[in-house]
C-alpha cells in the first residue's frame, strides 16, 4: 500500500492540509487543525496528534502546554487527498475553553450505546459512598476482590452454558461484563482501550493471512 504521506496532495494547500479530529469512540468531531508533512510524521511516530500552527509558523503537539493530549488511534485520507481524518482518544478537554469539543455544546456522548453510559456511571461511582453503592464498595475492596468476582462470574457463565439455560447465560454474562468494566475503571482503563487492542490484533491477523496468501480472517 502507498504510504500515507504520498497519498496526500500537499501542493494543493501550499504544504498544509486540514486535519479533522474525531473522537474514536463517540465519533464526535473534536476540532480542526492543519498538518504539514512534518506534523503528520511527528503524529505517526509519537502517537500524539501534532499540528502545524499557521500563526506561530511551527509544529505544536496538542496538549504540550495544557496536558490535554489527543492520543492517535487512526488516520485516513479523503478521496481527493486534500483532507485528513484523525481518530483520537482525548486525554482531557480538547478545546481551550475546557469543553470536550470545539464545536457545539459540551454534551456527553458516550460510545457503544448503553455500555458507554454504564462505563460513565461506573467511573462516577468511584467517588460514591461504599454504603450506598455496590460499585464503590467493590472499588474500595481493591484489585484482588474485583479479580475474585470476575473469576466467580466466569465460572457462573460456564456453568450456565453447560446447563443450556439461555436466560441464565445472558444474566451471568451481564454480571461478568459489569465486573470486568469495574476492573477496567479501577485500573484507569477504558472499553476503548480494549476495542483498540482487538482492532490491532485483527489487523495483524489479516496482514499475516494476506502475506501467507490466505483469505483474511479474525
Amino acid at each position: 500500500m502507498t504510504p500515507l504521506d504520498e497519498r496526500i496532495d500537499w501542493n494543493k494547500g501550499n504544504g498544509l492540509v486540514p486535519a479533522i479530529v474525531q473522537h474514536v469512540v463517540t465519533a464526535r468531531v473534536l476540532m480542526l487543525g492543519y498538518m504539514s508533512r512534518e506534523a503528520l510524521a511527528a503524529t505517526q511516530s509519537s502517537n500524539l496528534v501534532t499540528f502545524y500552527s499557521r500563526s506561530r509558523d511551527c509544529l505544536w503537539t496538542k496538549g504540550e502546554t495544557s496536558g490535554h493530549r489527543l492520543l492517535l488511534r487512526d488516520i485516513e485520507v479523503d478521496c481527493d487527498g486534500d483532507t485528513i481524518l484523525v481518530q483520537a482518544m482525548p486525554d482531557g478537554p480538547t478545546c481551550h475553553r475546557q469543553t470536550s469539543s470545539c464545536f457545539g455544546h459540551d454534551v456527553e456522548q458516550p460510545g457503544f450505546g448503553f455500555i458507554g453510559q454504564l462505563e460513565s456511571i461506573i467511573r462516577q461511582r468511584k467517588n460514591a459512598s461504599p454504603a450506598e453503592s455496590y460499585t464503590a464498595k467493590l472499588m474500595l475492596a481493591g484489585t484482588q476482590r474485583i479479580a475474585q468476582k470476575i473469576g466467580e462470574e466466569g465460572v457462573e457463565v460456564a456453568l450456565a452454558v453447560m446447563q443450556g439455560d439461555r436466560q441464565k447465560i445472558t444474566s451471568e454474562t451481564a454480571d461478568l461484563i459489569y465486573h470486568v468494566m469495574v476492573l477496567l475503571a479501577h485500573q484507569d482503563l477504558q472499553i476503548a482501550d480494549v476495542v483498540h487492542h482487538l482492532e490491532t490484533r485483527h489487523c495483524k491477523s489479516n496482514l499475516r493471512a494476506t502475506q501467507a496468501g490466505a483469505p483474511p480472517n479474525s
